[in-house]
């Protein structure tokens, strides 16, 4: 029987050896990073190198990186009001894209008055007009937009929107989870304020998250109250194993960068091509820049629930978009912020590649679509 083949990496990604082993190896170490003694400053060398890693690989300074749980609590963390820059007051209010992920959405600690969405255009990208009337309709603002979209790939105009943030006196938060490790991201060179990661989405462990924030962004309440890990900022030990695996990732994952960035656009395209040719398919935010790994498309007639167990029965795992819904699959609240009807949007199936991904997985793919391709033309 023919090895599985998984092209759902956008909801999590394989471990890589080089996290597994940095893993283990600091799951043998006694101490806690808090303890002043030598076994505890070894633990505690561990965080800082993966801190410091982390923050070099971002355009950061280590102080400004806070460790998490996951990203979801990284976004919870940063949607924080009383925020402030080093030239603004705190801001008092919060807006967010409507393709945010639901941790996004969900809008951290600003109470539902005071959160306001932007609208995004029929190819997903935020309509920068809009924001601009927004922010300038109200006193200073957080905005949070993704690098990303992990539904269609879609890249937000982030460094446009940091200037329009800027100028109205607001802070820019990015959720980057989707877009780090597969594309450049540098947050001074944006101008992103506040900006969040997760170790799982590229090749380290479940479990482990990060917000980094720039240099002069003050005003972060913590989520966690306690102890004073983090620099006073989220109380609670360092999970020592996840973040060692965290930074190994980060070391390993941003060296092949860019050639596993061009060979996934010529895997993406061939797939993209390949699904277009079948029962009418479209393919969504194909005519803007997207992240070189994702293709989320519909065909008429086709259900995701369908698709989905249908590519599965073929040995392909796939998604039919945010892994975020305790498995249910549910119309994608993107699509519909993007104007598509629902009955478009309970049809969308999401692949996602990786840096194992390989040509012939691709073949596979396409032989498994034009199985269900035919069943929908029958129909």
């Amino acid at each position: 029987m023919p090895s599985r083949i998984y092209l759902d990496w956008n909801a999590t990604t394989p471990l890589r050896p080089e996290a597994r082993s940095a893993m283990l190896a600091a799951s043998e170490l006694i101490g806690n990073p808090s303890s002043v003694h030598a076994e505890g400053r070894e633990a505690r060398r561990l965080v800082e190198d993966a801190r410091a890693l982390l923050a070099t690989s971002v355009g950061a300074l280590p102080r400004n990186v806070v460790f998490t749980s996951a990203g979801t609590e990284a976004n919870a963390l940063a949607l924080s009001p009383g925020l402030r820059g080093p030239s603004g007051g705190p801001v008092e209010r919060l807006l967010v894209s409507a393709v945010e992920h639901a941790s996004v959405l969900a809008g951290g600690r600003f109470p539902a008055d005071r959160i306001g969405q932007v609208r995004v255009t029929r190819s997903g990208v935020i309509d920068l007009d809009h924001l601009k009337a927004l922010l300038g309709d109200g006193p200073p603002a957080l905005v949070s937009i993704m690098a990303a979209n992990n539904e269609t790939g879609a890249l937000q105009p982030i460094a446009e929107a940091a200037a329009i943030v800027h100028a109205a006196g607001g802070l820019l938060h990015v959720d980057a989870i989707q877009a780090f490790g597969k594309i450049p991201f540098d947050i001074k060179a944006i101008g992103a304020d506040l900006a969040t990661f997760s170790a799982h989405k590229i090749g380290g462990p479940k479990g482990v998250g990060a917000l980094v924030a720039a240099e002069g962004v003050a005003g972060l309440e913590p989520l966690l109250r306690g102890g004073g890990q983090e620099l006073n900022r989220r109380a609670g030990t360092e999970n020592v194993a996840g973040i060692a695996g965290f930074g190994a990732a980060v070391r390993v994952g941003l060296q092949a960068l860019t050639e596993d960035a061009d060979r996934m656009v010529s895997l993406r395209d061939r797939l993209e091509n390949g699904i277009r040719s079948m029962a009418g398919a479209t393919v969504f935010s194909s005519d803007v820049r997207r992240l070189p790994n994702t293709v989320l498309f519909t065909a008429p007639g086709l259900k995701a629930e369908t698709a989905v167990i249908g590519f599965d029965l073929e040995g392909i795992a796939v998604s039919s978009g945010s892994a975020c819904s305790s498995g249910k699959v549910q119309p994608s609240h993107v699509l519909s912020a993007m104007g598509y009807d629902p009955t478009v949007a309970q049809g969308a199936v999401r692949l996602s590649l990786g840096w194992s991904t390989e040509p012939d997985d691709i073949n596979r793919a396409l032989e498994a679509w034009r199985k269900l391709g035919n069943t929908l033309l029958k129909g």
